[in-house]
């Protein structure tokens, strides 16, 4: 497994550097303005990811926040046998009950609003169906439904990836061999690549998808939900706290 380990190695410097950490959530603001830009200029031209029926969007980005606790349990588990902290282990797991609210909460506003905000269509043009008044019912009946539809894939593709940023910043180079080695390892590039989907998930959603203003204030969501918790919340002493001691330090090295 040294090829592995190599790869590891390296995704864990990179994701050290304070530049890289800095950016990352700018990243996100910056993929929705462009592409919102490239969207109303027409300048992206269709491809199989911009049809909702691709595969990735179907199987991997509907259920994003499923994938996100399916790779990111196990690897909070299983570093915490690392590091020898049951109480450790119960901060994390306590993190990711806080972030699995955040994401309840915010998926079923942005729903309520478009229920609030739309009205049914018996067409994308023709006149009103009346008879339904929420987009459940109206879909279900055949008809379309217009409202006020903040981006839920902004919103969870980049809370997400900001949250396995954070949660996986305990991870190192494990120089003790064996199968618990050997997991921790798979699990800790398997998020990475998960993260890499979303990254370009969210930039397909940017160029092909929402209204300039759904996408950013999706995207707005999901930042806010991570800064509120990780650079705020998580730095008070009532709190599941920070995952990673030389973050820690860094913020100390800043001050």
């Amino acid at each position: 497994m040294a090829a592995m380990d190599v790869i590891v190695e390296l995704l864990v410097s990179v994701w050290r550097i304070p530049a890289v950490r800095q950016s990352f959530p700018l990243l996100f603001l910056f993929i929705s303005f462009l592409g919102s830009i490239l969207k109303e200029l027409d300048l992206v031209p269709q491809s199989y990811f911009s049809s909702s029926k691709n595969f990735v969007n179907l199987y991997f980005v509907k259920v994003s926040w499923g994938w996100t606790l399916l790779l990111l349990s196990p690897f909070l588990l299983f570093s915490s046998f690392a590091n020898q902290s049951r109480s450790a282990l119960l901060k994390r797991l306590l993190a990711l009950a806080v972030a699995t609210a955040v994401w309840y909460v915010c998926t079923g506003t942005f729903l309520y609003i478009e229920d609030v905000t739309g009205s049914c269509f018996e067409s994308k043009t023709a006149s009103i169906a009346n008879t339904f008044t929420s987009k459940a019912a109206c879909r279900r009946a055949g008809f379309h439904w217009q409202g006020h539809d903040i981006s839920g894939h902004s919103f969870i593709l980049s809370y997400s990836s900001l949250l396995i940023m954070e949660e996986t910043s305990i991870m190192t180079v494990l120089k003790t061999g064996g199968l618990h080695r050997t997991l921790l390892n798979l699990l800790y590039v398997a998020l990475n690549l998960i993260v890499a989907t979303w990254v370009w998930m969210f930039a397909c959603t940017s160029v092909y998808f929402h209204s300039p203003q759904d996408k950013l204030l999706g995207t707005a969501c999901g930042l806010l939900g991570w800064f509120l918790t990780y650079r705020y919340w998580y730095q008070k002493s009532f709190s599941p706290g920070l995952p990673l001691q030389h973050h820690q330090k860094e913020q100390k090295e800043l001050a």
